[in-house]
């Protein structure tokens, strides 16, 4: 291989990790490109088999480097030794199948109590908990909102705002997490 440039991408909602691949004796780069879809495509079969639930993903550029960080959920909890379980399983998956000979860490972790909210199943799994919304773009002059979960309508997540219900686009977040109340 004569040379290896890696890009991390994110467009709206969605994280593309890249890479141009120049080899000795080809005129052309060869593409690949992985995406949050395609990464959960190969993590969550391994992730169920094991016993658990694929929460989520999120793709991180460090540099040169990429961070992968995976959330997996247990009805009876996640421990650091179930982490390093799936972390061991994942890791031996991407060796094989992905195929870039880049640096890139994993990190496994349960989602916690201030969890990010991936996808619709979430979002009807927190009715009612106050969330943290952060959006790609302004709405009303400002991008982070903070208010009551109370479902989904469409393609649009319903917030509570001071008394007030707002649907906001699933397509213009940019992040949903809870806020954890401690009493």
């Amino acid at each position: 291989m004569d040379g290896f440039n890696v890009n991390l991408l994110k467009l709206g909602r969605k994280t593309f990790f890249f890479a141009f691949v120049k080899v000795a004796g080809l005129s052309e780069d060869i593409f690949l490109r992985f995406d949050e879809g395609s990464l959960k495509e190969l993590f969550e079969p391994v992730i169920e088999s094991l016993g658990f639930e694929y929460w989520g993903l999120e793709l991180l550029n460090h540099g040169r480097n990429m961070k992968i960080r995976l959330y997996i959920e247990a009805e009876a909890g996640v421990g650091i030794d179930d982490c390093a379980l799936v972390s061991g399983h994942i890791s031996d998956l991407l060796d094989v199948e992905a195929d870039f000979a880049m640096d890139y860490s994993l990190e496994v972790s349960s989602p916690g109590m201030d969890r990010i909210l991936f996808c619709k199943s979430h979002y009807t799994r927190h009715v009612g908990e106050r969330v943290e919304l952060k959006l790609l773009k302004m709405f009303d002059g400002q991008k982070n909102y903070e208010g009551l979960l109370k479902g989904t309508e469409d393609d649009c997540v319903v917030i509570e705002i001071k008394d007030e219900e707002y649907l906001f686009p699933i397509e213009d977040i940019g992040k949903i997490r809870v806020i954890p109340i401690f009493e």
